[in-house]
């Protein structure tokens, strides 16, 4: 019943933009903390990013300071990742990640996944 769904992924060029979006359905959306998850081949999964179910809060992992900007909308059940002058090092499948918690970088704390969505940075 509980789906997310990522989009906007695609390969770009290092100082290039993109925005990533994740759909979500069959929840509560509002109540429901939302992350960002990135994975490398051959690396594993790290925290990217996190956002409370109101919006007033929000983290950073280091890497991504400065450059990404995590934001929701809860009247489209959505929620979002801008990412600024993107970087080869950015390169992942990103994944999209709900839990009814505040804002937290364990993965574990999350119940529903998406199925990611590539991010390709060239040099």
């Amino acid at each position: 019943q509980v789906q997310l769904v990522e989009s906007g992924g695609g390969l770009v060029q290092a100082g290039d933009s993109l925005r990533l979006s994740c759909a979500t359905s069959g929840l509560t959306f509002s109540t429901y903390g939302m992350a960002w998850f990135r994975q490398a081949p051959g690396k594993e999964r790290e925290f990217v990013t996190a956002i409370s179910g109101s919006g007033q809060m929000s983290q950073y992992a280091d890497a991504a300071k400065g450059r990404f900007t995590i934001s929701r909308n809860n009247a489209k059940n959505t929620v979002y990742l801008q990412m600024n002058s993107l970087k080869p090092e950015d390169t992942a499948v990103y994944y999209c990640a709900a839990g009814f918690v505040s804002v937290s970088y364990y993965a574990e704390r999350y119940h529903y996944w998406g199925q990611g969505t590539q991010v390709t940075v060239s040099s």
